[in-house]
């Protein structure tokens, strides 16, 4: 009879114990679904103590949760050792497998994650996560390794031991620093159920002229709450400004919603809520202002987008949101992206845990290209790191400011971080000049580059005229002046991290005068050109290239040595050499005119060549009297200059006009971009 009672005592106390069991296990269930994961995680770790040894299946589920809510908590340490006992005694997920693969990844153990991602090759071949997360553990130490001239430090006076994220500068006034953390300074007693402590407020501080920041304080107004309060933004002009709110609610999951208060001179009104959706199901979160004011991005899980979060944006119009978008790829992965900002020059920043990366959220830069091309490039190490990295913001045009990143913290927590890359800038610098002159002030030149760019250049009173350019982009640049041939040079702009100026001359070629084409050669006291000619010679075929309305006389001259009906012939069969070889490199032949002058038209000393020859003045003919009066020395110059080679422009209206002398049809329609400045038309 005892032994009876004993054994039901324990059977009661092992129903009691499992219903115990099961019903805490209920309560971290509803505790997951409404996203309190730390509470939830604390109740998980009861049912794991709770459970028996042998019970290996059981806790290896409830291992996986506890996985999870760490994970959702960035508690990286933690959640990789609750998933490496789930994987190995529960029923994991392929979802699960690969988040165990990316946190390692987040947590730098490239080579466990290269392992782990290999595992899911054949589960998981054409998922781009496990794609990207593969790639990423067999670049990141190279990635890690590459050059960059960023400096990254932390900003250890506004940061504190909680939270310290999302950073945003005053549009215009970069002294006016806006953040969002949660420092026991934050509005309310209570501590936050998804986060595990107060919930997050916008705080500001104000740098002064010794460049020290103030003390952060909550910002003023009602735009805080005892709600989740972050991650702000500003409309260009400062006076609006949007944030995330998230509520909560007792029994229900919390969905993040976008905000909006307006500047009233030094104060903020009462904060208003932001529909952009009728889905009361959806996060909307992470706001930022396109630069020129039209479109509101932000993050969502809206239906119809990549997968996870993606960047979104809706039309602001006068009365209110237009029609909303998803961006679409390639910026949206089936990952996360999140944080979107702008530099002052349109490019749009993000980050992703979706693209290809160093682990966790790192940083990206989304460049708009001309054809709505986009091109996406990450940021190089130590902007980014194995850590979640994230939420830029730019002094004005230069490339530094702050992000915020969870890196060196073992409890996941963000803070702030200062970054600063010097100024890498490319420039072309020019001159534009008349052939064997002077400075052409009255010049004009037109850029194109093939990422859409179409401008009129200023020139100097000196011919020069500069601009700064962008890597990686092909750029076309048309000299024109009145009075002159055209001068037409191509350039691509290396992708390179140092300062670079790119020089280029336009000698243009006068259609009054003729024009002299330097180094020209021909055999001794013959008409065979010599190899060194060819490279003045294909310029002159550019040249005619780059002008194809024009028609030339193609003239060459003999010194006073020798008969002149020697020179003559020597002069002509020169000069028809000189055609023959524009000719087999594709320039019309009835466009050009051989004719030898042998020695009778000596040369007249232009004023740019007294400079090179201070004996010689400007107007001085090279005539046989002239040159005899001279030393021998400078009779052998005088005579070098007699021996040239030149072209004369005879017409610039090649091929315009028909057999009738009427305007042929191509002729007459515009050719011209710029029809208020007379601007050739230049393309790639």
């Amino acid at each position: 009879m005892s032994t009876t009672r004993t054994l039901l005592s324990l059977l009661l106390v092992c129903l009691f114990s499992a219903c115990s069991v099961d019903q805490t296990l209920r309560k971290a269930d509803k505790l997951w679904q409404i996203g309190e994961y730390v509470d939830a995680v604390a109740t998980y770790r009861k049912v794991y103590q709770q459970l028996p040894p042998k019970e290996k299946v059981r806790k290896g589920a409830v291992s996986l949760q506890m996985a999870r809510c760490y994970n959702r908590l960035n508690a990286t340490p933690r959640a990789l050792a609750a998933y490496q006992t789930g994987l190995r005694y529960g029923q994991p997920t392929l979802h699960d497998r690969l988040t165990f693969a990316r946190l390692l990844l987040k947590a730098g153990q490239y080579q466990n994650a290269a392992r782990a991602f290999e595992a899911l090759r054949d589960s998981l071949p054409n998922d781009p996560l496990w794609r990207n997360g593969l790639l990423s553990a067999q670049q990141a130490v190279a990635w890690k390794a590459q050059k960059s001239h960023y400096r990254v430090k932390p900003m250890t006076s506004l940061n504190s031991p909680q939270a310290d994220y999302a950073p945003m500068l005053l549009p215009g006034d970069t002294t006016q620093l806006y953040f969002t953390s949660s420092r026991k300074t934050a509005l309310g007693n209570e501590l936050n159920g998804v986060t595990g402590t107060k919930s997050c407020d916008i705080f500001f501080t104000q740098q002064n002229d010794k460049g020290t920041w103030s003390r952060p304080e909550p910002m003023a107004g009602e735009v805080n709450s005892v709600y989740e309060d972050g991650a702000c933004t500003f409309s260009p002009d400062g006076q609006t400004m949007y944030f995330t709110r998230c509520t909560t609610h007792p029994s229900q999951p919390r969905y993040a919603q976008i905000w909006t208060v307006q500047r009233h001179d030094a104060t903020w009104s009462n904060p208003q809520p932001l529909r952009l959706s009728r889905d009361t199901l959806a996060t909307f979160a992470h706001p930022a202002v396109s630069p020129d004011g039209k479109w509101l991005y932000f993050v969502s899980d809206l239906l119809g987008g990549q997968g996870g979060l993606d960047l979104w944006r809706a039309q602001l119009t006068l009365t209110g949101i237009g029609f909303i978008e998803n961006l679409g790829a390639p910026i949206n992965t089936p990952g996360n992206e999140m944080f979107p900002t702008f530099r002052a020059n349109g490019d749009l920043y993000f980050s992703s845990d979706g693209h290809p990366g160093l682990g966790g959220l790192d940083l990206f830069c989304a460049t708009f290209k001309p054809h709505h091309e986009i091109e996406i490039s990450r940021l190089p190490a130590p902007v980014n790191s194995s850590a979640d990295d994230f939420g830029m913001t730019f002094e004005g045009r230069y490339m530094r400011g702050f992000f915020a990143s969870n890196r060196n913290d073992a409890r996941g927590y963000d803070h702030l971080y200062r970054f600063e890359c010097p100024d890498v800038t490319q420039t072309i610098q020019g001159w534009v000049y008349e052939r064997d002159g002077y400075e052409l002030p009255q010049a004009q030149v037109y850029l194109v580059g093939n990422d859409g760019t179409n401008e009129k250049l200023s020139v100097r009173s000196n011919g020069a005229f500069t601009k700064v350019v962008k890597p990686g982009v092909d750029y076309l640049l048309l000299a024109t002046c009145d009075g002159f041939l055209n001068h037409q040079e191509a350039l691509h702009i290396d992708t390179i991290d140092s300062a670079k100026v790119y020089t280029l001359q336009f000698p243009l070629a006068s259609i009054q005068a003729p024009v002299l084409i330097d180094n020209i050669f021909y055999a001794f006291d013959k008409a065979t050109l010599l190899p060194q000619s060819t490279a003045a010679l294909d310029q002159l075929v550019t040249l005619l290239n780059e002008n194809p309305h024009v028609t030339i006389e193609l003239s060459a001259h003999c010194d006073d040595r020798g008969s002149a009906a020697y020179n003559q012939r020597l002069s002509q069969q020169r000069a028809e050499n000189v055609v023959r070889y524009l000719v087999a490199h594709g320039i019309q032949a009835d466009r050009l005119t051989a004719v030898g002058y042998g020695k009778s038209k000596p040369k007249i000393v232009p004023p740019k060549l007294t400079e090179r020859y201070p004996w010689l003045k400007a107007g001085d003919v090279l005539s046989e009297t002239f040159i005899a009066s001279l030393d021998k020395a400078q009779q052998e110059v005088c005579n070098q200059l007699n021996r040239r080679t030149e072209f004369r422009v005879l017409r610039t209206t090649y091929g315009l006009f028909d057999a009738q002398g009427k305007p042929k049809e191509s002729a007459t329609k515009p050719t011209n971009k710029h029809a208020n400045t007379n601007t050739p038309e230049i393309a790639f």
